[in-house]
């Protein structure tokens, strides 16, 4: 659903230029991707429409929510976005902003919209939607899940105006190195590799307290790391009919006897392990390819909105050769 706009001599010398960046690349591949009405109809009922008394119409919906998307993307902060509008032709065009009529949201825009996503919690339905419309194509399955959870840092320091650590984060360990942060939980459909549920939690909450809230209860056998041992002892778990296969411990694995029997132990879980390793798949792509590494606001609930959307951008990402939305 492409935004018609007129281009300056820059956007020009840039759409005509021999070879493409990848930036151009990944952006033309998400053009084709993403299901530009579903996100429109979720935003529509709560944006601003222009008054009736007249004064500066508000910017199209469908611009900001391209400009809200490449923060996503790239990282960037409110005011980094408005800069790089003014300096990236790309980002402009894949935005529909026209240079000669002057008008780019300014920082306070962008931020004014990114609350009306928070304040209407608009991520988590985007995710659920997403997600119930790869089920319609036949792209997620939901037979079997994948549980695991990821520490994302946050800022340990304490010179700011409060002079304190965001009391929301908090420290804890894992193996010989210390993380002050949050842990994002996330429950991945064991034939597809997509996400299907997200749980954000301060990082020294375990794992198992957040298990039940990442399955749909469908499930026949569920996958996890050795941070899930003793799921099966949990509330929601005991009667659930799904078959448990929880990784062993690394250090009972290193000590397994060099005897047939160890040798099949050791075998099953190297099995295990080759079929939990879609998990890593979407934790690579906000990490690596999106860039959050580290936590962008205080508080655990504006991170988490945030994680939803990444995560259902990261789907639409992993399906992009199978799901033509606007083919």
């Amino acid at each position: 659903m492409a935004v018609p706009l007129q281009l300056g001599f820059a956007d020009y010398e840039q759409t005509y230029a021999k070879k493409k960046t990848r930036r151009q690349i990944f952006l033309e591949q998400m053009e084709a991707t993403l299901p530009w009405e579903l996100f429109l109809t979720l935003i529509r009922p709560f944006y601003h429409q222009p008054s009736a008394k007249g004064g500066r119409p508000p910017f199209p919906l469908e611009v900001m929510l391209r400009i809200h998307l490449l923060q996503q993307w790239f990282t960037l902060s409110d005011p980094l976005m408005e800069e790089m509008l003014i300096d990236t032709p790309c980002f402009r065009r894949f935005a529909g902003i026209d240079m000669i009529d002057g008008r780019i949201p300014d920082e306070t825009t962008i931020l004014n919209f990114r609350h009306l996503l928070e304040e209407h919690q608009i991520a988590e339905q985007v995710l659920e939607r997403v997600n119930e419309s790869l089920i319609e194509k036949g792209l997620l399955i939901k037979q079997g899940t994948i549980l695991d959870a990821t520490i994302i840092n946050a800022p340990s320091s304490t010179k700011n105006k409060k002079g304190e650590r965001d009391p929301e984060m908090h420290s804890v360990a894992k193996g010989n190195q210390w993380f002050f942060g949050m842990r994002c939980h996330i429950g991945v459909d064991a034939d597809s590799g997509l996400v299907h549920s997200v749980v954000s939690t301060a990082a020294n909450v375990h794992e198992l307290n957040t298990a039940a809230d990442r399955v749909h209860g469908d499930e026949r056998v569920i996958y996890g790391d050795s941070g899930h041992i003793g799921i099966e002892k949990r509330d929601g778990f005991k009667n659930c009919g799904a078959q448990m296969r929880i990784a062993m411990k690394p250090g009972q694995r290193r000590v397994l006897p060099d005897t047939p029997e160890g040798r099949l132990l050791d075998l099953l879980e190297s099995a295990k392990a080759h079929l939990r390793a879609k998990v890593e798949h979407p934790f690579r792509i906000i990490k690596c390819q999106f860039g959050f590494r580290k936590v962008f606001y205080r508080g655990i609930k504006k991170n988490d909105l945030k994680l939803k959307m990444l995560f259902a951008l990261a789907n639409l990402w992993m399906v992009r050769e199978r799901c033509a939305y606007n083919a």
